[in-house]
């Protein structure tokens, strides 16, 4: 086993996203218990920045990495590969091979049970907001949007579903565009907390009310969801628990312990609150 350097690198895409924030306390619950201290570098959702912190890793001291991507990274995480240098992916937004151990959430099925509870209380024009098409969480998630449709025997509407980023922007934009549309939806699942937070923005922008007007569900469950008026029914991923069980994976890694799993993912829950009533 080579000399400990007594630091665990992370990589999020920044700390204005409280998504990446929790995760970072999931790790900071694990190593608070060990000699290792956290080393956090933000990438801005910029792959320059991305690629500038993994040279700056393969040439520099470090026990492992923790890497929470915004972009497809497969190609560079070779090069952690390469160069014997642990690491475990948090929420994976690209394709990764097989090896390449990661923690992620159920995301198929937070779409399919989002939908579903939103069916529940009679919607049948149900849009989604996601994140970027390319990316297998917002591809998950629709998935499962189309297959609580399909089992409703509902036609599924192109119209209704709006890739783009998770950011509050994105939310906005797409609701106006939603709110255009010459048969609107009654409901809006948004791919994040954040998106909803947008959304929210652009129905008081039309004078639209959550949830008279509009009954909203987002994904994530940040802190801010329940505290925001109407509190947001969302689907919950386990966040926290993503950072700690991927610190824990790569304590393994570090120890040179097998893994019992390369992939694991946790499971989503729908958390009822506000935001949604009966069509």
């Amino acid at each position: 086993m080579k000399e400990s350097s007594g630091i665990v690198d992370m990589l999020v895409p920044g700390l204005t996203n409280l998504y990446s924030v929790e995760i970072v306390r999931g790790v900071e619950e694990v190593l608070e218990r060990t000699e290792l201290r956290l080393a956090l570098s933000l990438t801005h959702d910029s792959l320059q920045f991305e690629q500038r912190w993994l040279a700056k890793v393969i040439d520099g001291a470090t026990d492992g990495a923790i890497l929470v991507l915004a972009h497809s990274q497969s190609n560079r995480l070779d090069m952690l590969i390469r160069n014997k240098i642990p690491f475990v992916v948090g929420d994976h937004r690209g394709e990764l091979g097989p090896d390449v151990p990661s923690v992620g959430a159920t995301n198929w099925l937070g779409g399919c049970m989002a939908t579903e509870y939103l069916l529940s209380l009679g919607h049948r024009r149900i849009a989604i907001i996601s994140g970027d098409a390319a990316q297998p969480c917002s591809r998950d998630r629709i998935a499962g949007y189309r297959a609580a449709l399909e089992d409703a025997g509902i036609p599924v509407d192109s119209a209704l579903i709006r890739p783009g980023r998770f950011a509050q922007q994105t939310g906005y934009e797409q609701t106006i565009a939603l709110l255009d549309l010459s048969e609107p939806p009654t409901a809006i699942f948004a791919g994040s907390d954040v998106q909803a937070m947008g959304v929210y923005a652009a129905l008081r922008a039309r004078g639209l009310s959550v949830p008279d007007s509009m009954s909203v569900v987002g994904f994530d469950d940040v802190p801010i969801a329940s505290i925001i008026a109407p509190a947001l029914t969302t689907v919950r991923q386990p966040l926290v628990e993503m950072g700690r069980v991927a610190t824990t994976m790569l304590l393994r890694l570090i120890a040179e312990e097998p893994l019992d799993s390369k992939r694991v993912e946790l499971t989503t829950t729908l958390i009822v609150r506000e935001s949604c009533m009966p069509l």
